[in-house]
C-alpha cells in the first residue's frame, strides 16, 4: 500500500512502524475471510484490509478523525486473526494500537462515551473496587432489562459469587523442587474465576515448582491498552516489573488468562528496556508452560468429550494452537474441535461492554458452533471467554487448567455437575 507521510512525520519511531506495517499490506483479502466483523457486516471498513486504509488517511492527514473512521476502527475486536492469515506479515496489532492511541488523544467522544472509558479502567484494575462493582451489579439483575446497551451487557457478566485476591505468598513445590514461577494474579480473575488461579497453583506446585503470588503485582495493562490509554497501560507494566524483581529469580512468569499473557509478551515493544524485555522472555500461558515441562501423572482419566474453545489472544496474539488440546487429550479427555474456531466470541477483553450488539451476534454464533461439539464440557482459557460464553451454552465451561488438574488429582472442577448427578452420553466415554 502507498503512503505519503512527511519526514517530519516519519522522524516519530511509532509514526516510522505504522508506515512499515501500512507499506506491507497488498490488500490481497485473505484477511477479510477470518475477520469476525467482516463476516457480520459485509463492509470493507469493518475488515483489516479497509481499517487499515481509514488508518493510512487519518495518520496521514494528522488530524482528528472523522466519527465514521472512529466507528469502524472501534469496531475491531484486536482478535488478529487477521495477523494469523496475512501472507504479508502486516503487523497489524501495532497498527491498531495506534489508531486506538492517536483516536483517544484527538478525537472528543460524546461525553457518555468519555465516561464509560473512563470507569472501565478505573473499576477493573483495581480488584477492591471490582468486587464492589460487582456487588452491586448483582443488586441491578431485576433491573437488567431497563439498563443502557453497555450497562446491561456488564450486569450479563457479573458472576454468581466473587473471589477475593490472594495474600502475596509462595506455594512451594509438591515432591522434588525444579524451579520457580511468578503466577499473574492479575485484576479481573481473581474477583471472576478465582478457581483458575487455584487449580493452576495445585497442577504447577504438582509438577515440582514453587508458585510465588508476587506482592505489589496487578492489572497487565491490556485493558488500557485496547481503549487507546497508552500512558496508563505502560504505568500498570512498570508496576509488573517492580513486583517481579523484587520476587527474585524466576523460571517463568505464568498467566491463566491468554489477554494478560498476550499484553506481556509485548512489555518489550510497548514499554521498552532490558527489564521489560527479560519480562517478556518469561512470560508462558499456563497450557504453554505445563506442554513444556511435562504434565504430572494423570491418576483420574475422566473420559469426558471437552469441546476446545481457542481464545483469540492465544491462539492468533500468542500462537498457541497444538498444546492445549494435546494436553487435554494426554489427560484422557475426548477434545472436539469448535467449528470456526478461528472466529472470536466477542468477548475480546471489554469489547462486550463496549460493542454490545456486536459482541451478542458473535456469542451467539459461538454458542451455536459449541452445540454442535455434542460436548457436556467447554474448556476456553481466558477469563473474559469464560464469562461471555458462559450463560449461553448448555454445557459447563471451564478453563483448561481446571481440567488438567481434575486428572493429576486435584478436585472436579466447581462449574461441572457434581458426580452423582452427572451421567455422560455413551459417545461421550472414551476411556475409563
Amino acid at each position: 500500500m502507498r503512503t505519503h507521510f512527511t519526514p517530519e512525520q516519519l522522524a516519530d519511531p511509532e509514526m516510522a512502524a505504522s508506515q512499515a506495517a501500512i507499506r506491507k499490506c497488498v490488500h490481497c483479502g485473505f484477511c477479510t475471510a477470518t475477520c469476525p466483523t467482516y463476516v457480520l457486516t459485509g463492509d470493507e471498513r469493518d475488515g483489516p484490509r479497509g481499517r487499515i486504509e481509514l488508518i493510512r488517511a487519518m495518520l496521514e492527514s494528522d488530524a482528528p478523525p472523522t466519527r465514521a473512521t472512529v466507528t469502524h476502527i472501534d469496531r475491531c475486536l484486536s482478535c488478529l486473526a487477521c495477523t494469523t492469515t496475512c501472507p504479508s506479515g502486516v503487523d497489524y496489532a501495532r497498527l491498531i494500537d495506534h489508531a486506538r492511541v492517536h483516536v483517544e488523544r484527538r478525537y472528543r467522544r460524546p461525553w457518555p462515551e468519555r465516561l464509560l472509558r473512563a470507569a472501565i479502567p478505573a473499576v477493573m484494575t483495581r480488584p477492591l473496587v471490582l468486587r464492589m462493582a460487582l456487588a452491586l451489579g448483582r443488586l441491578a439483575a431485576p433491573f437488567e432489562r431497563l439498563l443502557p446497551g453497555p450497562l446491561a451487557a456488564m450486569r450479563r457478566l457479573v458472576p454468581a459469587r466473587t473471589g477475593r485476591r490472594a495474600p502475596a505468598d509462595v506455594i512451594p513445590a509438591q515432591g522434588p523442587r525444579r524451579g520457580r514461577v511468578a503466577l499473574l494474579q492479575g485484576c479481573v480473575e481473581p474477583a471472576v474465576t478465582p478457581q483458575v488461579r487455584e487449580a493452576a497453583i495445585r497442577l504447577i506446585t504438582r509438577a515440582g515448582f514453587d508458585v510465588v503470588l508476587a506482592e505489589g503485582e496487578g492489572c497487565c495493562g491490556a485493558l488500557s491498552e485496547h481503549l487507546g490509554r497508552a500512558d496508563e497501560a505502560k504505568a500498570l507494566a512498570r508496576r509488573n516489573l517492580v513486583a517481579w524483581e523484587a520476587a527474585g529469580d524466576l523460571d517463568a512468569i505464568v498467566t491463566t488468562a491468554a489477554g494478560c499473557g498476550t499484553m506481556i509478551k509485548g512489555y518489550g515493544e510497548t514499554v521498552g528496556g532490558v527489564e521489560a524485555a527479560g519480562a517478556a522472555s518469561l512470560a508462558r500461558d499456563v497450557m504453554e508452560f505445563i506442554a513444556e515441562v511435562g504434565l504430572p501423572p494423570v491418576v483420574r482419566p475422566p473420559g469426558l468429550a471437552v469441546a476446545y474453545h481457542a481464545a483469540c489472544s492465544l491462539q492468533h496474539g500468542q500462537q498457541i494452537k497444538a498444546a492445549p488440546p494435546r494436553l487435554l487429550a494426554e489427560a484422557g479427555f475426548e477434545v472436539r474441535a469448535v467449528p470456526e474456531g478461528h472466529l472470536c466470541c466477542g468477548s475480546a477483553g471489554v469489547y462486550n461492554i463496549l460493542q454490545p450488539e456486536l459482541a451478542g451476534r458473535l456469542r451467539d454464533r459461538k454458542a451455536a458452533n459449541i452445540a454442535r461439539t455434542g460436548a457436556s464440557v467447554v474448556a476456553a482459557g481466558n477469563v473474559g471467554c469464560m464469562a461471555q460464553i458462559a450463560p449461553v451454552v448448555d454445557a459447563a465451561v471451564v478453563h483448561p487448567v481446571e481440567l488438567l488438574d481434575w486428572a493429576t488429582g486435584g478436585p472436579r472442577p466447581a462449574a461441572m455437575i457434581p458426580d452423582a448427578d452427572f451421567k455422560p452420553r455413551a459417545a461421550e466415554v472414551s476411556r475409563g
